[in-house]
């Protein structure tokens, strides 16, 4: 059964974003991931059942992957190991929680692009100079670029867009040694996560994460490397000149592109069929990386 929202009496609610309802327990914090779909920063009237379950499997995996190379928010994500408050809502917290520090998140998002799509490409059509990297001229839609790169950009608030910045001004905002410490982390998840994904069959083409400060040390926190948060395509599909097949939620954007819709609330309805084709492309994601562990 889909969960749209979530509704804890009990607990002290912080927030309801796009696809998370966030709860504070005993000075920690409990992650509920609904079976909401936003899109273009709006959120759908229905939910794609399912969806915060694999949004939940997929960033306890990467959490597991990475554990040797950066520290992570979790504490656990069995409804087992909650505080006794979360114990009336165990049935729900099944699957789709985890209960994690509470860290100090940095306030710019922490993109990687190994391939060169959506807004980046949008702006390199413009300028090759783009959030400050001088790129090569020709480049093509989708196409890989000559190493990963580093770009982050703005957290803007529910409902606003996200904006690319540069790195200088990212070092403006954190102070260079958080920066360049942010960036060292996150290229690095993203080329081994890229290497082992593109074994079982997935071009990783980028990838948001997330760092926050704890106990004085930069930990991953938040999901890491779902459909949600990261642009997923099958690699023997891979064509470079145009979009790509995905295994994100691009197929719904490119749906919603096809509609006389402004992108702006409220959202129009989503027909059975792309709601489910959303979903089982989610699904074939979360099996192909997780098949083999």
């Amino acid at each position: 059964m889909a969960l749209l929202r979530t509704e804890f009496p009990d607990l002290k609610l912080l927030n309801r974003g796009k696809v998370r309802d966030l709860y504070e327990v005993d000075g920690k914090l409990l992650m509920v991931a609904t079976d909401r779909m936003s899109a273009f920063d709006v959120v759908m009237n229905e939910p794609v059942p399912g969806k915060g379950e694999v949004l939940t499997r997929m960033s306890l995996f990467w959490f597991d992957f990475f554990r040797d190379q950066v520290k992570n928010h979790l504490i656990s994500a069995d409804p087992a190991d909650y505080p006794a408050a979360c114990a009336p809502y165990r049935e729900q917290l099944a699957g789709r929680s985890m209960l994690v520090v509470k860290a100090d998140p940095l306030p710019v998002e922490c993109i990687v692009r190994g391939y060169i799509s959506g807004s980046f490409w949008k702006a390199y059509q413009k300028s090759t100079t783009v959030c400050g990297f001088e790129l090569p001229e020709g480049l093509e839609e989708s196409g890989r670029l000559p190493g990963a790169i580093f770009t982050p950009s703005t957290k803007a608030e529910q409902g606003a867009h996200d904006e690319n910045i540069s790195f200088e001004r990212m070092v403006e905002i954190l102070g260079r040694d958080t920066a360049e410490r942010a960036r060292e982390i996150c290229v690095s998840l993203y080329s081994r996560a890229a290497e082992y994904a593109r074994e079982r069959g997935i071009i990783i083409a980028d990838t948001k994460f997330e760092l926050g400060w704890h106990d004085g040390e930069l930990v991953l926190i938040d999901e890491v490397l779902t459909p949600d948060s990261s642009r997923f395509w099958p690699l023997d599909e891979y064509r470079p000149g145009g979009p790509q097949p995905s295994f994100d939620k691009q197929f719904l954007r490119d749906y919603l592109s096809g509609l006389d819709w402004d992108k702006t609330p409220p959202p129009p309805p989503l027909p059975p069929e792309i709601v489910e084709k959303t979903a089982a492309r989610y699904r074939e994601a979360l099996e192909r990386l997780t098949r083999d562990e």
